[in-house]
């Protein structure tokens, strides 16, 4: 069995090392990962997790409570999920969390649910559009990656 790497991470903020962890987690989980996807104009979620079953969930890292104090459109981002949830470090005062959120503990390495965000199910429409969304941005941020002169991908 081949170890994890442990890359160094000098370069990351405090809220893309949460959202590392995050998405590792999300795929030991078998969830499809997208950090900063936009789901609608005016909205940039830090975590969009695609599930096996076609579940979306968002999580939201916060790195401190001043970073906690100035999200002042988390609620917006609960009519495109089916679960929503906060991602913070050990060190974090989760009682300023509002209760009904999912938590997440998370370092840059892995995560853990310890709170799971209850269930409210997508529309149809919206699924269908926000799935359609979440695999024409992968695509396009792996082509990217692939060929950073092509252009044309956002």
């Amino acid at each position: 069995m081949v170890s994890p790497v442990l890359t160094p991470t000098p370069d990351l903020m405090p809220g893309q090392l949460l959202a590392r962890g995050v998405c590792r987690h999300m795929a030991s989980l078998g969830f499809a990962v997208i950090e900063e996807f936009v789901p609608d104009r005016g909205l940039r979620v830090d975590v969009m997790a695609l599930g096996p079953k076609g579940e979306l969930w968002v999580i939201e890292c916060k790195s401190s409570r001043a970073d906690y104090m100035s999200d002042a459109k988390w609620q917006g981002y609960l009519g495109y999920c089916d679960r929503f949830f906060w991602a913070v470090d050990q060190a974090f005062d989760v009682d300023l969390l509002p209760e009904g959120t999912g938590l997440i503990i998370a370092d840059g390495y892995d995560a853990e649910v310890l709170r799971m965000g209850p269930e409210d199910k997508l529309a149809g429409a919206r699924r269908t559009k926000l799935t359609r969304k979440f695999a024409m941005h992968a695509a396009r941020r792996l082509h990217g990656l692939r060929d950073p002169d092509a252009g044309g991908w956002g």
